[in-house]
């Protein structure tokens, strides 16, 4: 059992995704899924959801877990959980649309 560090609640590893923060040359630490457990260093646990994700960027949860002083950086991790900007998940009938054209 683990502990999403986004929304504070126990489930078992298998459910979780683990991360782990690299260091980048600009001193960036970025945080990179390892979905298969094998990556060096200390890690902490995420459901796979773009809503846990915006938790734990809200609550700046991720640079605690992982004990990382500074700036971090989830760009992988938004990818890889389809949020564009650390914001909520773009419904897939709305993406590309710059404008609502409908008529009341």
């Amino acid at each position: 059992m683990r502990t999403c560090v986004g929304c504070r609640k126990q489930a078992s590893t298998s459910e979780l995704l683990r991360v782990v923060a690299v260091e980048s040359e600009d001193g960036v630490s970025v945080i990179e899924p390892d979905p298969a457990r094998i990556r060096p260093g200390r890690g902490a646990h995420l459901h796979p959801d773009p809503a846990c994700l915006a938790l734990a960027e809200r609550r700046r949860a991720l640079g605690r877990a992982l004990r990382v002083t500074g700036v971090v950086d989830p760009g992988p991790l938004r990818e890889l959980l389809g949020t564009p900007d650390g914001g909520a998940p773009v419904p897939p009938d709305q993406q590309g649309r710059t404008t609502d054209m409908s008529t009341r």
